[in-house]
């Protein structure tokens, strides 16, 4: 199964660097059919390899004339960047949440593994306070999340 995820991944890709404009139109009942592979498979593909925290957007319309928008999400200016940070981070996030974020992030080459370091080691530190309720230490880890990654990350652009 994850070779044909692989193979609708790459295709998705290729289109979108051939692709004049930062996004293309498809239709899930034609990538399904070209690929052998029933339509969930290309919502599991979309969901986990196009998502926000890989830097893209996906708008769908279901029905007879339906079609699957991806856009790549592009931070021409700083403040794109702390924006797309505040979204992605939201208002908290918990241990799994900015783990996976992280991995991310570094995987896109946004942050090296030594910045993601320092911040688990910090996002760990705050895990630890047993003064903190659970929602009060997920609202403060996404606060520090924030602040660390548009440091890192606009600073350095």
């Amino acid at each position: 199964m994850s070779n044909v995820t692989d193979a609708i991944e790459k295709y998705i890709h290729d289109l979108l660097s051939e692709a004049e404009e930062e996004n293309i139109l498809l239709r899930r009942k034609d990538l399904a059919e070209a690929f052998g592979c029933v339509p969930s498979q290309i919502n599991y593909v979309l969901r986990s390899r196009f998502s926000p925290e890989n830097g893209f957007l996906i708008e769908s319309r279901r029905g007879g004339q339906g079609y699957i928008k991806i856009l790549r999400i592009v931070c021409k200016t700083p403040q794109d960047m702390r924006e797309h940070i505040e979204d992605l981070v939201g208002s908290s996030i918990d241990k799994q949440q900015a783990h996976r974020l992280l991995e991310t992030l570094q995987t896109r080459k946004l942050i090296s593994a030594r910045e993601r370091l320092l911040i688990e080691v910090a996002l760990h530190n705050i895990d630890e306070i047993d003064e903190l309720s659970q929602v009060r230490r997920e609202v403060v880890q996404a606060e520090l999340l924030k602040n660390l990654l548009q440091n890192i990350i606009v600073e350095e652009d």
